[in-house]
């Protein structure tokens, strides 16, 4: 676990963390710590969010597991699903002890199993208990507790829904809300079906920028590409991207020069690679993931250049991966066509 005293020194340390203008989604089985290295190795500033984790897998699991992360992540989020205030809190501590900048509270999950659990996105049907998690959350920790939520569930999809949610919750402390601009349909709809069927209402995130005008409203769903975010910005505080930060991550070099002002050159994608290599290498040295758990996460690198399939395919070859070698990156590379 990483030393307390170096988390107090980052809380106090907070104002200089970089904006959330951009962000990439938590997602299940995708946004692992290997696949946050990956994504730090291409963005410096963009922030990153880990998988959901139950409070119950951090209480009685673990916790190590759950919660490590590399400290070139930051900015990092820990996102955590849970419902009973206490055990947030007691999560919520052990986050900022192990060196999060923030946490972020899941009303947004719609899957039948996370329902099962009474919380994600059933979650907005009750803004007084969201309340007292972030309430309980806030007196536990110093840094940020966020809200990820849907805009309503089920058929309800009136703007006073979101807006009644946003506004209870922001009386309990709450000052940054991402708004995935969707229905959540509790019933009858996969989690990918979800993130689909669904329609899109980006204004109803417009309005609650308009409405609650002190609070930092990210918005979040359906967004892929550059001009799209610009167009986001000029309404909201930031942008959060899911799957096409996923299967498209290159889409993030430009980041940090055309959101955050930094100068200088983005990485190449071969940089790319070799600036994963070291920590590739350091962590099978330490016996624990298979060289596939963290190349998986790297397939989309070379989307959109002559070669690409190439690329994908060989990173997908068992007997390649089975060696152990994490040189068969800078092989599979040589199959594309550069710029």
């Amino acid at each position: 676990m990483r030393a307390f005293e170096l988390s107090l020194l980052r809380v106090k340390d907070k104002n200089h963390l970089p904006a959330r203008r951009l962000s990439v989604a938590p997602m299940m089985d995708w946004t692992d710590r290997h696949c946050r290295m990956f994504h730090r190795q291409i963005t410096r500033h963009t922030w990153l969010y880990t998988e959901m984790v139950t409070t119950g897998a951090i209480i009685h699991g673990d916790r190590a597991r759950h919660l490590d992360f590399s400290d070139e992540e930051h900015p990092v989020a820990l996102q955590l699903g849970g419902s009973e205030p206490d055990d947030l809190a007691q999560c919520a501590k052990l986050g900022e002890q192990w060196g999060y900048d923030e946490i972020n509270l899941n009303c947004g999950c719609p899957s039948e199993r996370v329902q099962r659990g009474a919380f994600g996105a059933c979650l907005m049907a009750e803004p007084a208990l969201v309340a007292d998690c972030v309430k309980a959350m806030r007196d536990a920790v110093g840094i940020d507790v966020t809200v990820k939520h849907r805009i309503g569930i089920n058929d309800v999809d009136s703007y006073g829904f979101v807006r009644d949610f946003v506004g209870h919750v922001a009386d309990a402390g709450c000052k940054t809300f991402i708004v995935h601009a969707r229905n959540a349909i509790l019933s009858g709809l996969s989690p990918k079906e979800n993130r689909e069927i669904p329609p899109l209402r980006y204004d109803y995130a417009y309005q609650l920028k308009k409405d609650f005008p002190q609070l930092e409203i990210i918005i979040n769903g359906g967004i892929r590409t550059l001009a799209e975010i610009d167009s986001h910005l000029a309404r909201v505080d930031g942008v959060m991207l899911g799957r096409e930060a996923y299967h498209n991550p290159y889409l993030m070099a430009d980041f940090d020069s055309r959101y955050y002002g930094e100068s200088g050159h983005a990485r190449t994608r071969v940089q790319i690679i070799n600036a994963m290599l070291p920590y590739i290498r350091a962590q099978l040295a330490l016996g624990g993931p298979r060289l596939n758990s963290i190349t998986r996460h790297m397939l989309g690198l070379m989307t959109g250049l002559p070669g690409a399939r190439r690329f994908r395919q060989n990173l997908s070859d068992a007997k390649q991966l089975a060696s152990g070698d994490a040189d068969v990156l800078l092989r599979a590379a040589e199959a594309v066509s550069m710029p």
